[in-house]
């Protein structure tokens, strides 16, 4: 077992399918991040961005008969390096305690988190990671554990073109694959593409799909029995800083057919930006928009918590971040307002218990004013998302913001929320973090280990 790694451990790994022992790391070490987009009141995004972005889905689940909670993170080699490792590890329920954390992939030339992955557990029990690609400069990597619940040692089944890799399961065990492809420069910059794909016996792969490519989307995703639902944006002139609106489609026979919430069928691929997805439209009230989490009501209704902006630079010009839930519900869309924080990237949670909703993230000021992310809070509804009062205040006295707060899929306590903290402002340290469903039992995960 080693305890550190650089290039040497992991050289090949890149475009050849391998087995090989997992590669163990003395600490739980978030990755430090900066987009390098200055304005008046710091980056556009900036910090530790571990658990980095909400089109990465899920980043977390439970896996009932291992008795464990999987996640992974985008990590680093050392307190001082922006260098991006794609780390794995696990929460056992059984014993309360973690392992050392695996560093699955290594490439020193990069230090961004857009490269983090995703994760999910077969009906074997075998842990797959879906490392994320940029563009067609970095492909998108497949893993799967050698063993079923373990992460001992993993094996590269494939390797193809996606970013924001997002993995459901059907009830056999197939998966269901939503992604983004980066295409034709504009003058804004790379149109990013919406497309789904569909693999039953997890080896080969249908075609790529179209779902949406007018100029630029970013999505959110989720899944509910057979119903895969998801939200996205448009990026008007592909200028993500302008992303507005809102779109709404699902399946419900596994890509078959796409429809609105109502059933009604949709022709895909959506490719103007006024089409029958359309849910809200916040181009025409001049607002961005940012998607956070999907859930579903308990009559398996979607819902999606985002916030919306006035701008897409940080600071008071935005105005005050709107954290909104959007409902779907008798037969037409609802929105509510459950707080407010300072930042764009303030990325948070949606947990559904019944007629209780909970939103757990970074609602609150942190020490680093106007930056990404902030204090922790959580917020409850007690009649389906109509009013919110703030139930408990998680983190306070941080040095650091706390950012992107995750929903580990099938959620068991008291692992039910993982995020990163960072200073957005320079470059830091970043733990991460877990606590259980009501915000209690808050655990930082030590930075160095034995």
């Amino acid at each position: 077992m080693q305890s550190t790694f650089g290039v040497e451990d992991v050289k090949g790994w890149s475009g050849r399918p391998l087995v090989r022992d997992s590669v163990r790391v003395p600490g739980y070490q978030g990755i430090w991040y900066t987009l390098g987009h200055k304005f008046e009141y710091g980056d556009k995004y900036s910090g530790g961005l571990g658990t980095y972005t909400a089109c990465h889905q899920p980043m977390a689940v439970h896996h009932a008969a291992s008795k464990r909670t999987f996640f992974t993170y985008g990590g680093t080699s050392g307190a001082d390096k922006r260098e991006l490792a794609i780390m794995v590890s696990y929460y056992d329920h059984a014993t309360g305690l973690l392992p050392q954390p695996v560093v699955l992939y290594f490439d020193p030339k990069v230090d961004d988190p857009h490269d983090n992955a995703s994760i999910q557990v077969d009906p074997e029990g075998h842990v797959w990671v879906f490392k994320s690609g940029r563009g067609t400069g970095r492909p998108g990597l497949i893993f799967r554990s050698t063993k079923p619940g373990s992460i001992d040692a993993f094996e590269l089944l494939d390797v193809q073109e996606f970013t924001y890799p997002q993995i459901r399961f059907d009830d056999k065990g197939g998966f269901f694959l939503l992604f983004t492809k980066y295409t034709l420069q504009t003058d804004r910059g790379p149109a990013r593409k919406l497309f789904w794909k569909t693999s039953a016996d997890r080896k080969t792969w249908s075609e790529d799909f179209p779902l949406a490519g007018f100029e630029g989307h970013y999505q959110t995703s989720g899944q509910c029995g057979n119903k895969i639902a998801t939200f996205f944006n448009w990026h008007p002139g592909s200028n993500v800083d302008r992303r507005t609106n809102l779109y709404y489609a699902q399946t419900t026979d596994w890509g078959k057919t796409w429809t609105k919430a109502d059933g009604t069928p949709l022709t895909l691929p959506l490719l103007a930006h006024d089409n029958a997805a359309l849910a809200v439209d916040y181009h025409a009230q001049d607002k961005c928009m940012y998607t956070c989490d999907v859930n579903f009501d308990s009559q398996g209704n979607p819902l999606l918590l985002f916030i919306i902006s006035r701008k897409g630079e940080p600071g008071p010009a935005g105005g005050l971040r709107e954290w909104t839930i959007l409902a779907w519900k008798d037969g037409k869309w609802h929105s509510r307002i459950v707080t407010t924080s300072d930042h764009n990237y303030d990325m948070g949670s949606l947990y559904v218990e019944g007629n209780e909703w909970r939103v757990l993230g970074p609602t609150g000021t942190g020490p680093q004013v106007h930056g990404t992310g902030g204090e922790v809070g959580l917020w409850v509804s007690h009649d389906e998302g109509l009013t919110w009062k703030k139930d408990r205040q998680v983190t306070k006295d941080s040095p650091f913001n706390h950012s992107y707060v995750r929903r580990p899929e099938k959620a068991v306590d008291p692992f039910t929320a993982f995020w990163a903290d960072g200073n957005p402002q320079q470059l830091s340290k970043s733990h991460l973090y877990f606590c259980d469903s009501r915000g209690k039992n808050v655990h930082r995960l030590p930075y160095d280990m034995k």
